[in-house]
């Protein structure tokens, strides 16, 4: 301070306000959730993980093995919140409406992030708007499962059924938009076929009727269906991909059953809500990776059917907004109106 303010002011004055604009800058210093370091104090205390389907299904699945993970290194416990049901309308919401400080974030499967988006009139919560991508966790391809060989030996036979008499056939889903809807979708759509739609509320529960012999089929992610094709009590009819998996190396592509343009690929992700300082998204997204490129997960993760997929905040962005577009075409194509 100089000048004329300065001798109104004088010399002790001076020595006051300087104390007070410092003590000011201190404190807004300590109150910024971006300083320098405040990623390295996180987590102090627990996070919670949102998983908005039944525990027991393949996003539940990663959630828990890249949390205690997470815990180990940050020795803070990254603990699963199950909120089944809707879609993904009440668990989602509820990520949207959390703070952004890192202390909650959500494994989500594809369809809510992009098919949600087409299959209802309107959602509690902006997929590209209220949430701050991380990283992308793994792909997952999809299979033809059924329960009942004798009345369905191939995919062949099942698409001859679905042709002899529309809406004869009834297919299981986790859940209105979900891969597996929206595989079935795409079933319909391309080879010109109607079969029912059953929604559960989660994969597990899915793959349980189709168990019981309650519904005909179901387009399965190939994590929640492995175990049954290798007990023998779900049999996979083909893979929704270019080339066969070693883990049902039996198992014919759709293409190789007859069965042309029926590839489909889905993923499970991670995110924070929207507004999460930056710091904080990238040292997950360090952790993260460090996690998934580990070979202990990555074997772990290949042997139950996903394969590692980390990629950068704005990868992840882009997978988003472009699969978006691609899912809105597919169900307005398959003829679904939004409900």
């Amino acid at each position: 301070v100089r000048g004329p303010v300065a001798a109104r002011i004088g010399a002790r004055g001076i020595a006051t306000l300087g104390l007070a604009l410092g003590t000011l800058a201190a404190a807004t210093t300590l109150l910024s959730p971006l300083t320098a370091g405040a990623a390295d104090k996180y987590p102090d205390h627990p996070v919670k993980v949102m998983v908005a389907l039944p525990a027991g299904g393949g996003v539940d699945m990663i959630a828990r093995l890249v949390g205690q993970k997470l815990a180990t290194e940050t020795g803070q416990p990254f603990v699963v919140d199950n909120r089944a049901g809707a879609s993904g309308r009440i668990g989602l919401p509820v990520v949207a409406k959390a703070p952004p400080d890192g202390y909650t974030l959500m494994a989500s499967p594809a369809s809510f992030l992009t098919t949600n988006v087409s299959i209802f009139k309107s959602l509690p919560y902006d997929p590209q708007a209220d949430f701050a991508p991380i990283t992308k966790l793994a792909d997952q391809s999809m299979v033809l499962v059924i329960k009942d060989r004798l009345k369905f030996p191939t995919a062949g036979a099942v698409l001859a059924a679905a042709r002899a008499k529309p809406e004869a056939l009834t297919y299981a889903s986790s859940g209105d938009g979900s891969p597996q809807h929206l595989a079935g979708l795409m079933f319909e759509s391309r080879m010109k076929v109607r079969m029912v739609h059953i929604p559960y509320k989660g994969g597990a529960l899915a793959i349980n009727d189709l168990l019981g012999g309650n519904v005909d089929l179901l387009f399965a992610p190939l994590p929640e269906a492995l175990p049954h094709i290798k007990s023998g009590k779900l049999t996979a009819l083909a893979i929704m991909n270019d080339k066969r998996s070693p883990l049902i190396a039996e198992t014919p592509t759709m293409k190789e059953a007859g069965i042309e343009n029926m590839n489909m690929v889905t993923w499970i992700g991670l995110l924070a809500p929207a507004r999460t300082p930056r710091p904080l998204i990238d040292q997950l997204n360090r952790q993260v990776h460090a996690i998934l490129k580990s070979p202990e997960v990555t074997a772990q993760l290949r042997d139950a059917g996903m394969d590692v997929m980390p990629t950068t905040p704005e990868q992840f962005q882009k997978t988003i907004a472009q699969e978006i577009k691609l899912h809105a075409e597919l169900v307005k194509a398959s003829g679904l109106v939004p409900q």
